[in-house]
């Protein structure tokens, strides 16, 4: 049962191409399908979060992250009445435009393209789902419902913004210029996205060696369940049981907030009283963390930014990533006929395509955010003659 506040896939603003209904599901089923099927989903499982593909098998790649928002977003969505496909679907597509090696692959890549209109990851996520992937014989991209992508586009600079609106006219990008939201769907999977990085990147963190449960301590939202998990079980002290310590911790942490995210946003939404979608999007966020959840979570990311994402291994990784993706944005420039297969064709006789010129440098950012890791590592040594990314992996934890 739905809420009346909720996505209704029989109401949904539809798709840039018209398509007959799916007769077995529904509107927002089937964008999950096109999702789970595109080559862009299966590359995430070798795109990987804080730790480079090289340095271990178990931390957390941007296809476990992916799904790990979606069950998060499910499990809140069922309690709110809201329409737990539509969270899956953006779940599973919002981290589809990143590039390989995370956020140093974006920030390099950004880099690269100041000069011809940035690089944006959330931007890029919808411009895949929009035009890059070909799957279809009439259009570019998976056509998407109009609620699934206004939910994969998370941010969007004013003049990005400023852009989509010109070629889709009170589209995805209009809320960025109204200062509007998007559905509560959407804004769902923006908390979601935090709960579960926050709590992968301490696993992965601790796993690493990079920091360890005495430097969480200090932290407060892991040093309340870890007392409180003591308490129940004090036998998880012993040094061999680390590990299971540290999953309970996580464990009641993420169940913690996912109880406080349900109980401060039933709150607002009895407040606010929203009776359709569009009222939801007049208004200003509903989707929320109370008042003392949100300090706690605020104060785990900052530890987290500055014990391990500013950690100097996880620097020198980063610093590496960067040099490969700046190393390969020039040479694809200077001989763009070593990407391989990389630009897309566009048939400019198929009935129905959307054909949206791209520049040369465009396509080459293209061509390395669809890059897995080792892909672009691979290229790397092949064009360059260079290795790097190649050293010995984090130990284990």
């Amino acid at each position: 049962m739905l809420a009346a506040y909720a996505s209704d896939p029989t109401k949904s603003r539809g798709r840039r191409f018209s398509q007959a209904p799916a007769t077995t599901r529904t509107e927002y089923q089937r964008d999950r399908d096109r999702i789970v099927h595109s080559s862009a989903f299966r590359r995430l499982v070798y795109k990987t979060q804080v730790f480079l593909n090289h340095e271990g098998d178990l931390f957390r790649t941007r296809l476990t992250h992916s799904l790990e928002v979606a069950q998060l977003g499910r499990s809140i969505a069922r309690s709110l009445g809201l329409n737990e496909d539509l969270v899956e679907a953006i779940a599973l597509a919002h981290d589809l435009g990143h590039t390989p090696f995370g956020h140093a692959g974006q920030d390099a890549l950004n880099e690269c393209m100041l000069p011809f209109g940035g690089f944006e990851h959330n931007l890029q996520s919808l411009r895949v789902v929009d035009e890059l992937e070909e799957r279809y014989p009439t259009f570019n991209g998976l056509n998407l419902t109009f609620e699934t992508r206004e939910g994969i586009l998370k941010h969007c600079s004013r003049a990005n913004a400023q852009a989509l609106e010109r070629s889709e006219p009170d589209g995805v990008a209009s809320r960025f210029l109204s200062h509007g939201q998007p559905s509560l769907e959407a804004q769902l999977c923006n908390l979601a996205d935090e709960m579960a990085y926050n709590a992968h990147d301490i696993d992965d963190g601790v796993r690493s060696g990079l920091i360890t449960l005495e430097h969480l301590q200090g932290v407060g939202l892991f040093a309340d369940f870890r007392r409180e998990a003591l308490a129940e079980h004090p036998h998880l002290l012993a040094p061999p049981l680390g590990r299971r310590l540290l999953y309970e911790v996580i464990r009641r942490m993420l169940g913690a907030q996912v109880q406080d995210v349900i109980e401060a946003t039933g709150l607002a939404l009895r407040k606010a009283a929203p009776q359709s979608v569009d009222e939801v999007r007049r208004m200003p966020p509903l989707l929320q963390f109370g008042e003392s959840m949100q300090r706690k979570s605020q104060a785990l990311k900052n530890f987290l930014l500055h014990r391990l994402y500013r950690h100097p291994r996880v620097l020198q990784t980063t610093g590496q990533a960067k040099a490969v993706v700046r190393s390969l944005f020039n040479a694809y420039l200077a001989h763009p006929r070593e990407m391989q297969g990389g630009v897309p064709e566009r048939s400019k006789d198929a009935p129905g395509v959307l054909e949206v010129p791209a520049s040369p440098e465009r396509c080459v950012a293209d061509y390395i955010a669809g890059m897995t890791d080792r892909f672009a590592t691979r290229e790397h040594e092949r064009l360059l003659g260079l290795k790097l990314l190649v050293g010995a992996p984090v130990r284990f934890a």
